[in-house]
């Protein structure tokens, strides 16, 4: 395409040449600017008329705002709508889980009521006869909806406490159970019981302060229970020993080994090896002698091995007699 541009005085021509591509271009940015135009006059002349109040441009732009205006609080409408049915299914599972919590809490030892304190419950109490005039439920609006939130915000972190304390009893449970010496350190049959028996050297009425475990020599002796290894000694009478503290004065005494596999102060799990079975100390064979004592005071190992609800019986006893 040419253009022909030609100057009155001078009689001169000159001729402009434009491809496509550049004609295309050219075109673009020509409907681009009278969009662009057009928009701006479409808005001041809209703005100006609906502050100035013309009086037909003015009663098209109401319509319009008026339109969109309620278009926007419908949809908002719809979304409360949908937030405050969720809300409502999220106080349905509020109240399930204040339940189970207060069964769990009866389970551990935990009375829920003392923890809430004065924090209100989401359940109703039980009420008697009722009545009054009907008021059909209205709208949501957001300022309620914002208080249930809250509230539902504070029962949940009571909740949170709740399963907090409670899981707290529980795991003091698990590790007052893990310290109980219910486990036997050998595998097999007692060869001499707790009690007065017939000394087997000088054959006269002495107390056996524990349990005897015949077993060959180098058979693993294993901790009855968790705890802190207090002491490892060779004694006179108990030849290669092993005491291990469980807290609260619970401690447990293994001797007569052949080899010791632990130090002062090793922190031991139940039934891991800590000693091996030997023939030290006075002893007439291979065998474990096996103690109980709390504050000192020798137990009968046999309450604390018999297991379950009888060990924690039996130590929870002893604690008892010792105070």
């Amino acid at each position: 395409m040419q253009i022909l541009i030609t100057h009155g005085t001078l009689a001169r021509t000159r001729v402009l040449h434009f491809n496509r591509w550049q004609m295309a271009a050219m075109l673009i940015s020509l409907v681009a600017v009278l969009t662009l135009l057009s928009g701006t006059v479409y808005h001041f002349v809209f703005l100006k008329a609906a502050r100035e109040g013309w009086p037909v441009v003015s009663q098209i732009v109401r319509l319009v705002v008026r339109d969109e205006f309620a278009q926007r609080d419908r949809f908002l409408r719809e979304n409360l709508d949908a937030i405050a049915q969720k809300v409502g299914e999220m106080q349905a599972k509020l109240v399930k889980l204040e339940a189970m919590g207060d069964r769990v809490s009866g389970l551990a030892g935990v009375k829920s009521d003392e923890l809430r304190g004065t924090t209100p419950k989401s359940r109703l109490a039980p009420a008697g006869a009722q009545g009054g005039p009907y008021v059909p439920p209205q709208a949501v609006t957001i300022e309620q909806l914002r208080s249930i939130v809250d509230s539902l915000d504070e029962s949940a972190d009571a909740n949170s406490d709740l399963f907090t304390l409670i899981e707290s009893r529980l795991m003091e449970s698990r590790l007052q159970s893990l310290m109980i010496p219910n486990s036997a350190p050998v595998s097999g049959p007692v060869g001499s019981g707790f009690g007065f028996r017939s000394d087997p050297f000088t054959g006269r009425s002495a107390l056996h302060m524990g349990l005897d475990f015949p077993a060959d020599v180098g058979t693993p002796i294993m901790a009855a229970a968790g705890g802190v290894v207090q002491l490892t000694e060779t004694h006179p009478a108990y030849g290669q020993m092993v005491e291990v503290d469980h807290g609260n004065g619970l401690v447990t005494r293994y001797a007569h080994a052949s080899k010791l596999l632990v130090r002062t102060g090793d922190i031991v799990k139940r039934g891991q090896p800590i000693a091996q079975v030997g023939n030290t100390g006075r002893s007439t064979g291979p065998h474990l002698h096996f103690e109980v004592l709390v504050d000192g005071v020798p137990q009968n190992p046999a309450r604390f091995l018999a297991g379950g609800e009888a060990a924690v019986a039996a130590a929870e006893k002893a604690l008892r007699n010792r105070r």
